[in-house]
């Protein structure tokens, strides 16, 4: 059977970190994705002030399961070199944070471009990424993520079949094959079943790419999930929510137990949640349907 384990983008409950670990405690999550805290990217902090953070979560018995970094959602046609040494400043933050994840992109192709003629590049360019970490014994998940070049199940194949090593596996994002209208499941997970490591949760709708609750959009999260299951999978499920603007928020809110929490980022965490709860719930009993 499979092991989920439960993280989250705590900076989409509040920018402060105190506050991120008090809502996620409170829901008994204790593994965060960290992107953003106290105010600024996560890549933005020093080396002193990461340890800072670090020595912080231990306090409160946090562990982080990624870090959530931008590395590869620039234009594949800026300069690299920069982009290379924020990386390695990257990787130190991940082994401070005791980590062996770095989420990443490949590179945001030109508005109407051919992806295809930027392939050798987005290869040449995510290989280096995988040299400088080769003796870190990190492991580099590559995201599915709206115009860059693994927006497509099969550009995804692509760059990790041409890239084949342990060290570079995928993030499944279903939402965002949503927004790509990439059929989640069962496409673009037959596709990439073999290298999925970890998996962020949200849910979004063909008709608009509106962002949803799990299990209320076209992601088949339940299907990704219980498949994921069948096979045995043992990871993260990383709860992104994403629900700034979801439309039916409202009366979710109504209908949910999320009175005794504060507006914004908390409350549309919790139902985010919920909605995540009521799928893993119904895959133990075995409902399926």
């Amino acid at each position: 059977m499979s092991k989920f384990t439960l993280s989250a983008f705590a900076d989409e409950i509040d920018e402060n970190l105190k506050i991120q670990m008090d809502v996620l405690e409170g829901f008994g999550i204790n593994h965060m994705e960290m992107r953003g805290v106290n105010g600024k990217n996560i890549t933005q902090h020093s080396s002193d002030e990461i340890k800072e953070i670090k020595r912080q979560l231990d306090d409160r018995g946090f562990r982080i399961s990624a870090v959530g970094s931008p590395i590869g959602k620039i234009n594949i046609t800026d300069p690299f070199s920069p982009h290379l040494d924020l990386f390695k400043h990257t990787m130190e933050i991940a082994n401070i944070l005791g980590t062996k994840y770095i989420r990443i992109f490949s590179f945001f192709i030109p508005k109407g471009a051919d992806p295809r003629e930027y392939r050798n590049e987005v290869i040449d360019r995510v290989g280096r990424f995988i040299d400088a970490a080769r003796e870190s014994g990190l492991i580099l998940l590559h995201e599915n993520e709206k115009d860059i070049y693994g927006d497509t199940a099969e550009r995804c194949l692509d760059l990790l079949t041409a890239l084949k090593t342990d060290s570079f596996r995928a993030t499944f994002d279903p939402a965002n094959f949503v927004q790509c209208d990439v059929e989640t499941y069962p496409a673009a997970y037959e596709l990439l079943k073999d290298y999925i490591e970890y998996v962020h949760i949200k849910d979004a709708l063909y008709c608009d790419h509106s962002v949803v609750p799990s299990g209320l959009g076209d992601g088949r999260v339940k299907e990704v999930l219980t498949a994921l299951a069948e096979k045995g999978f043992e990871g993260f499920l990383s709860l992104e929510p994403h629900l700034g603007n979801f439309k039916g928020f409202s009366d979710l809110e109504q209908r949910s137990d999320v009175s005794g929490l504060p507006e914004g980022g908390p409350k549309r965490f919790a139902i985010a949640l919920q909605a995540l709860q009521k799928i893993l719930e119904e895959i133990e009993r075995g409902d399926v349907s």
